[in-house]
């Protein structure tokens, strides 16, 4: 089935006919929503410019034609191309904010989001944060969220892509948070030389190889730049941990997600003490270290190599 039925009017008319595409064409649901009626009604809802908690009493409203044709064709899309609803309407939420989303950065998803939220509590004091590096930041979501919810902290925001950082540049400006926050090229901590920080936080690719060749297509779509690990999944990660400490205050924490590979990361280093994140809405594999516990087994992370 292909093409716009006769008989979809509404809003909600073309939610539940999305859902039945989606479904009837098995795709993929990872990017924020788990289902196919929740991502067809952020689909629709995206594509005529209404927010997501848009209220169901008017989801009787009539669409007009040209936007019977623009939502339609955007479902189509979603089940021809494979690629996330996010690259679809340009844009995604994470810690309740709105965020310019292209193919050149990794759909915002992270678990991390409700670390942001909490202002990084209880882990960290929030009137203490005053520096804040977002290592790998892509579309730059962690790092201006950490600046809506810590108003008085200073973020750098730092990737290798350059293309990322356009994406991140005009999530800045999208805020308005130019005095505020920094977007910086580097190769992790690279060009960041007697930069200090009283807390790294980090989202760095760690796919490993063999899991990232067997997931489903929407991965894909996205910038394998920004997913793939190496071998074991940990490759910058080790680098991360290796020199993380010289660039934290002396009470200064570093938060990092490792995702599936932490099990992995446990593996190779059985003696330090990873702090493991929990999260209420969900999502695992989020570690915390403190720069005391980053000194403290430097030898460790020294002399690590890939798994065997």
């Amino acid at each position: 089935m292909t093409g716009q039925p006769e008989g979809l009017i509404s809003i909600q008319d073309f939610i539940r006919w999305g859902a039945s595409r989606f479904n009837e064409a098995g795709l993929f649901f990872g990017h924020g929503c788990d289902n196919a009626l929740d991502e067809a009604a952020e689909l629709v809802l995206s594509a005529l410019h209404l927010p997501a908690d848009f209220p169901g009493a008017y989801r009787d409203c009539r669409l007009t034609p040209d936007e019977r044709g623009a939502v339609a064709a955007l479902i189509e899309r979603r089940v021809r191309e494979r690629c996330p609803v996010a690259y679809l309407t340009r844009r995604a939420r994470f810690a309740g904010l709105d965020f310019l989303v292209t193919e050149d950065v990794l759909v915002p998803r992270s678990p991390l989001a409700e670390l942001v939220e909490d202002g990084f509590a209880p882990w960290l004091d929030p009137e203490q944060i005053g520096r804040v590096l977002d290592l790998g930041t892509g579309s730059g979501c962690i790092g201006i969220a950490a600046a809506v919810y810590l108003p008085e902290a200073s973020v750098d925001l730092v990737d290798v892509s350059p293309r990322a950082l356009v994406v991140a540049a005009a999530n800045v400006a999208r805020f308005d948070l130019a005095e505020r926050v920094r977007v910086i090229e580097s190769d992790l901590f690279s060009a960041l030389a007697g930069q200090c920080y009283d807390l790294i936080v980090s989202n760095p690719p760690y796919v490993a190889v063999e899991e990232l060749s067997a997931l489903p297509a929407e991965y894909h779509a996205e910038p394998g730049l920004a997913l793939a690990g190496g071998d074991d999944g940990l490759d910058l990660v080790r680098e991360i941990l290796r020199q993380a400490a010289e660039h934290l205050t002396p009470h200064g924490v570093l938060i990092c997600e490792v995702g599936s590979s932490a099990e992995a990361l446990e593996w190779q280093f059985p003696e330090v003490p990873f702090t493991w994140l929990e999260f209420a809405r969900g999502g695992d594999g989020v570690f915390l270290l403190t720069r005391e516990q980053l000194v403290a087994y430097a030898a460790s992370f020294a002399g690590a190599g890939r798994l065997a």
